[in-house]
């Protein structure tokens, strides 16, 4: 992603070698900006972050419990919990969302 190359030019690390061309770099999964002189052209890009959101849609949910599983267990487990709609896991694992 775009944002994942935004990086101070003095804080870039290398993720290529001495004329590596824009295409082979991108190929590469690496960030390409020549614009700037005198640092790294191609280099590595930030790492994703990702955020847990419990899902709101009850039919999307997958089971992260067993039955008879409290909020207390579920949470220890590290899973979401509500007890909401009926019929569907009110235990269940999060889904993993890009910032």
């Amino acid at each position: 992603a775009k944002c994942q190359c935004k990086i101070e030019p003095r804080n870039r690390v290398n993720c290529g070698y001495p004329g590596i061309t824009e295409g082979e770099c991108k190929r590469a999964g690496c960030c390409f900006d020549s614009s700037v002189s005198g640092v790294f052209w191609c280099f590595t890009p930030k790492e994703k972050k990702v955020k847990k959101v419990c899902p709101t849609d009850a039919p999307h949910r997958k089971d992260c419990g067993f039955p008879g599983i409290t909020a207390e267990e579920c949470k220890r487990k590290g899973c979401c919990y509500n007890e909401h709609p009926a019929g569907v896991p009110w235990c269940f694992y999060h889904h993993a969302v890009e910032e």
